[in-house]
């Protein structure tokens, strides 16, 4: 079994967008394997060819496998993607713009299948006798409505070919941000815990300044393991507001530190032994249009420099490289989770290229 290697993952995800942008402008990234294409452009004739092109591109390029699913809308081409998966005489390619596929699978394919038809939503499905993806199609989609909400008559529409999700190329603003990890040991010792928060509110803050967003709270939390049967149990969660919305990360850690300080407890004869810690926000702004404080306000002609200082370095020499002291060395945070099994780094460490033998 291999550790998690999150960062050969999102390159390699940016190596594969890559190559779709060579087959459409228009590429929405859903997920870290998963991505939108429009084809409008392309002839309905044509669209199963350049998908077979597209599959062996990346394959040639990446070494990656893809499969292709086409459809008039989002929903349908989920649908494709999904039978051009699990039906190799199709060879990792569904067109369902084909009305005669279109027809043949829609009555073959389980309603669960549905992008958005979750357990709850297939329960009442299934209670009103709906087992196909054709069955669901066919409903009326106002009763549909009140049941499943606005998102099951949009469905409906979309398995019919009346597009509603539009394609966005653009990401979201993202509305919050979470920051967490499992510690590689149990962790008793204060001074270890308000390490490891400063790390996590090192790490929020970079993800923060990347988008310009700012925040005006965090909230910590740490407990133990619910695994640690003959351990005392913990579990701890506090809010800490800031003066203004900032992705400064000296205030970051300065709140993530304080919310340890007023919640922590000191340990009786059978220490608490915390397994994992973390910092969440949510009602994220962007910084050029946050207000600012009358009393307590943060310095942000101090605070913008040197942080802009400080991520170009580690965007330089590689994260990490420099960091708060509150935040400990890299190298010296023996709670941090271990990835002695993780795969190589192929793509962006030079010491870890495959070798090639002549």
């Amino acid at each position: 079994m291999f550790s998690s290697n999150y960062t050969l993952y999102g390159d390699m995800s940016g190596r594969t967008n890559a190559v779709y942008r060579q087959f459409s402008p228009q590429v929405e990234v859903y997920s870290i394997d998963e991505s939108f294409l429009n084809l409008t452009d392309v002839a309905p004739g044509l669209r199963v060819e350049l998908a077979r092109d597209l599959r062996a591109t990346v394959r040639a390029w990446t070494g990656i496998p893809t499969c292709v699913g086409i459809g008039p809308t989002k929903t349908l081409a989920k649908l494709a993607n999904h039978i051009a998966k699990t039906v190799p005489v199709l060879e990792g390619v569904c067109d369902l713009t084909d009305p005669t596929a279109y027809a043949h699978w829609l009555c073959r394919i389980d309603v669960g299948e549905v992008w958005g038809i979750g357990r709850a939503s297939l329960a009442k499905l299934q209670a009103m006798g709906v087992e196909s993806v054709a069955d669901l199609r066919d409903l009326d989609p106002r009763p549909v409505r009140r049941g499943l909400t606005v998102v099951g008559e949009r469905i409906i529409y979309e398995l019919r070919g009346a597009a509603c999700l539009p394609l966005e190329m653009v990401p979201a603003r993202r509305k919050g941000c979470a920051v967490t990890r499992s510690f590689s040991s149990r962790i008793t010792e204060r001074a270890v815990l308000e390490e490891a928060v400063a790390a996590h509110a090192t790490r929020l803050g970079e993800k923060l300044r990347r988008e310009g967003l700012g925040t005006n709270h965090v909230t910590i939390f740490y407990h133990t393991s619910e695994h640690d049967r003959d351990a005392p149990m913990r579990s701890v969660s506090t809010t800490v507001r800031l003066p203004e919305h900032s992705s400064d990360t000296l205030a970051l850690i300065k709140a993530a530190r304080h919310g340890v300080a007023r919640t922590w407890r000191e340990p009786g004869e059978r220490p608490w032994r915390y397994s994992k810690a973390g910092l969440v926000t949510n009602d994220l702004v962007p910084l050029s249009h946050s207000p600012r404080a009358l009393i307590g306000a943060l310095d942000r002609e101090r605070s913008g420099p040197l942080m802009a200082a400080m991520d170009a370095c580690n965007a330089r020499w590689g994260r990490g490289a420099v960091v708060p002291a509150r935040a400990g060395l890299v190298s010296r945070r023996d709670w941090n989770t271990k990835f002695e099994m993780r795969t190589p780094r192929y793509t962006t460490q030079v010491g870890e290229l495959p070798v090639a033998y002549v």
